[in-house]
């Protein structure tokens, strides 16, 4: 068996939690490899609206086992507000969930170091989500961070202290404001409720369990375009977001990555700050963001909207080895007489399909194409209007890459399995 990999295009929020939820059903385990809660997966059941930001999407699916792996940085407060809150809903987390004991802990003195570090950059903040995740790979790449392994250990608050106070120290560079008494008595009591969960040894779990025929799907978080080696530097998040992570957010080799699902909205939103080639600054754009209810599902910042960016959509998929994907989003278009899509870029005075090594200071501007939309024309059995085919026929070419679903709404059912201008039932 190979592990799939399903993972966003564009600068998150595309879509993956429902996606991923949808095709939960399909695997035994569900694996999310990196990030940490600043990601928001929001997904709609029953008509019930859910958000998850540490724990993988199928969570919801009997039978279905989901690791947070290794690659993930975990905030033991937000975790188990999570958990609590998912057991108050009748979810039998503990026995669907397992924790890599090699991921790493966000402390509280991780988020007060960022939000020193980001309020000290006065308006050339990078848009951080506050939640730590930075400070938290810089002490893991800087070897003294704390692993959820070591939770387990005699010695645990011994590291506890060594750690904060080193942080302590850092934190008088910025001479900010903090409290931190409540936040560490709260993190160390979900320490404690942390240790009665299942945690793993991840690396020999996914070996054995990919010895025993289990279907694998790895989850990422963010976007590919906020990766911090490929994404809009230094506009990014802190963990590789592309597949290739996948090897060393769970600990398996490339031989065992199977096919790679890649989400893209029918248009391209972006949070925060950073470089944002097809943005609309218009009416059109607050169209988009009202009807797409763009607003951050870990933060409540509304997004910045623009129409799909081609060739930054060919770049991820290629970065990423795509073999199918999947466009959310696609009913917000029908909101509109036509559409647009950025089929190349302008810049230093030539077109081009490929991104700048600099995105951030190359000034460009985009070559635009139209389309029309379907209006209120029904979308179901075999019935896919020709506007559809038509937009399908040149994303798919423009990217040499299959569309295989289309969402037309936040709900399970809303789903449509498509391919080769057809509708698959």
């Amino acid at each position: 068996m190979k592990v799939d990999v399903i993972l966003g295009l564009q600068w998150g929020d595309e879509g993956k939690g429902k996606i991923v939820d949808f095709l939960a059903d399909k695997y035994e385990i569900i694996a999310r490899f990196q990030g940490g809660p600043n990601a928001g997966h929001t997904l709609v059941i029953n008509g019930t609206k859910r958000v998850l930001h540490t724990i993988p999407s199928g969570i919801f699916r009997e039978g279905c086992m989901n690791l947070i792996g290794n690659g993930v940085v975990i905030d033991p407060i937000t975790l188990l507000k999570e958990i609590n809150t998912l057991k108050a809903d009748g979810i039998p987390v503990e026995d669907r969930l397992i924790i890599a004991k090699r991921a790493n802990l966000i402390l509280p003195t991780h988020k007060i170091l960022d939000a020193a570090s980001e309020t000290s950059k006065g308006n050339a903040k990078i848009g951080s989500t506050l939640k730590g995740i930075g400070p938290t790979y810089m002490d893991k790449t800087g070897r003294n961070g704390l692993r959820i392994g070591d939770i387990l250990d005699d010695d645990f608050m011994t590291k506890y202290e060594l750690l904060k106070n080193k942080h302590l120290s850092l934190i008088q560079i910025y001479q900010y404001d903090f409290e931190l008494e409540d936040m560490e008595k709260e993190w160390l009591s979900a320490i404690t409720e942390l240790k009665k969960l299942k945690l793993v040894e991840s690396t020999y779990y996914i070996q054995d369990q990919l010895k025993n025929g289990k279907r694998i799907l790895a989850e990422g978080a963010q976007g590919t375009m906020l990766d911090i080696d490929f994404g809009t530097y230094p506009f990014v998040t802190s963990s590789n977001t592309i597949s290739a992570a996948v090897c060393t957010g769970l600990g398996i080799s490339p031989k065992e990555i199977g096919e790679v699902i890649g989400i893209t909205k029918a248009y391209c939103t972006r949070v925060g700050s950073g470089p944002f080639p097809s943005e609309l600054n218009d009416e059109i754009g607050e169209k988009l963001r009202t009807i797409g209810k763009e607003f951050g599902a870990t933060t409540g910042r509304p997004r910045r909207c623009g129409w799909m960016d081609i060739p930054a959509l060919k770049y991820a998929c290629f970065l990423n080895g795509v073999t199918s994907l999947v466009i959310t989003k696609m009913d917000c278009l029908q909101a509109f007489d036509t559409f647009s899509v950025a089929e190349k870029y302008v810049y230093n005075g030539k077109e081009s399909d490929e991104l700048p090594f600099d995105l951030c200071k190359t000034e460009i501007t985009t070559i635009l194409k139209d389309f029309p939309t379907w209006g209120n024309q029904e979308i179901s059995g075999n019935n896919v209007p020709n506007e559809i085919k038509t937009f399908i026929s040149f994303v798919e070419k423009s990217l040499n890459v299959p569309v295989e679903w289309m969402s037309f709404g936040p709900e399970r059912e809303k789903l449509i399995h498509f391919r080769a201008g057809e509708i698959i039932a």
